[in-house]
């Protein structure tokens, strides 16, 4: 896992990152007070994963999909 993104993506992908895994924990915690129905812990964990992802992402300076060979405008 070798650094291909610059300081300028690791950026986007913490703040996108902390933003999805935001959404993620608030979608939890509608679902275990009982505010959301029962399929909505899925997304929900969907989402703290890949928060927690784009966040490592961010902090390593690796992209995934740029590690498989796709261009990305950042």
């Amino acid at each position: 896992m070798q650094c291909n993104i610059d300081a300028k993506g690791k950026a986007v992908r913490l703040m996108a990152g902390a933003a999805v895994e935001a959404f993620g924990l608030l979608a939890g915690a509608l679902w275990f007070f009982g505010a959301a129905p029962d399929w909505s812990a899925y997304p929900a964990i969907g989402a703290a994963i890949g928060g927690l992802f784009m966040i490592f992402e961010g902090l390593s300076g690796w992209c995934a999909i740029r590690a498989m060979g796709f261009k990305t405008p950042l």
